[in-house]
């Protein structure tokens, strides 16, 4: 009796484990309308399913973004940022993490630098996506720079970096931020966009302990395109 009790108590515990394993899965932030829009392309970005997420092609042909969504964002929601992006000759790769977790899929930028040729690659994240980007780029040789949003490198970079995130950004962990600043401070561009928020770097509604944004998505997405932009094009 006794021993049937304690399997029951096993079965219970793995049938528990497992529904919140699903549920954690399946609790993710959605791309609203205003990203979707854009998954048919623009009259100057191309649109193109890869193997593992999106190619947003556009008029350049030298260097292409890889970018890193958020944990727990659904990757379609920086539609509009990259959009922007790709429309003045970056092309951006825009990956689809498994479970939405960028923490499962570090190196999705190999699959892409070696499928495709680009003279230079430039890899960017969105929060833990950009932690995990930047850990790629202290392991790998692959890229020519680093670009984090809302995010800090835990590794040591040696290339050009730029960092941007919001002044009423309160989900950057700003304390653990400057405390590893000294690991990218060598060729570090920071960027605060005035009145800028976390999730307003991409488009899937308000994110939980987030700081209540002073300007429009729009207006934050168009200063960070344009900070990319800039960024790159200085890297030749």
């Amino acid at each position: 009796m006794k021993k049937k009790i304690i399997i029951l108590i096993i079965i219970v515990m793995l049938a528990a484990i497992l529904a919140y394993g699903f549920y954690y899965i399946n609790d993710y932030y959605h791309a609203d309308n205003a990203a979707l829009k854009y998954i048919n392309g623009t009259d100057d970005v191309s649109v193109i399913k890869t193997s593992n997420g999106l190619l947003l092609d556009g008029p350049g042909n030298d260097t292409a973004l890889i970018f890193y969504p958020g944990a727990k964002v659904e990757y379609t929601s920086y539609l509009p940022l990259l959009t922007q992006v790709s429309a003045n000759g970056t092309d951006c790769f825009l990956v689809e993490m498994p479970f939405n977790l960028a923490l499962l899929g570090e190196n999705s930028a190999d699959d892409i630098i070696n499928r495709y040729e680009y003279n230079n690659y430039v890899i960017s994240g969105h929060s833990l996506g950009g932690v995990m980007a930047a850990q790629y780029v202290n392991e790998t040789n692959n890229t020519a720079a680093l670009i984090l949003l809302g995010a800090y490198s835990t590794k040591q970079i040696d290339k050009p970096v730029l960092s941007i995130y919001g002044s009423q950004d309160k989900v950057l962990n700003m304390e653990a931020y400057r405390e590893n600043l000294p690991l990218i401070s060598r060729n570090l561009s920071e960027v605060i966009v005035e009145g800028g928020n976390h999730a307003q770097i991409g488009d899937y509604g308000t994110q939980q302990g987030d700081g209540i944004a002073k300007i429009t998505p729009q207006k934050q997405q168009n200063e960070i395109a344009e900070e990319i932009i800039n960024f790159i094009n200085k890297l030749d």
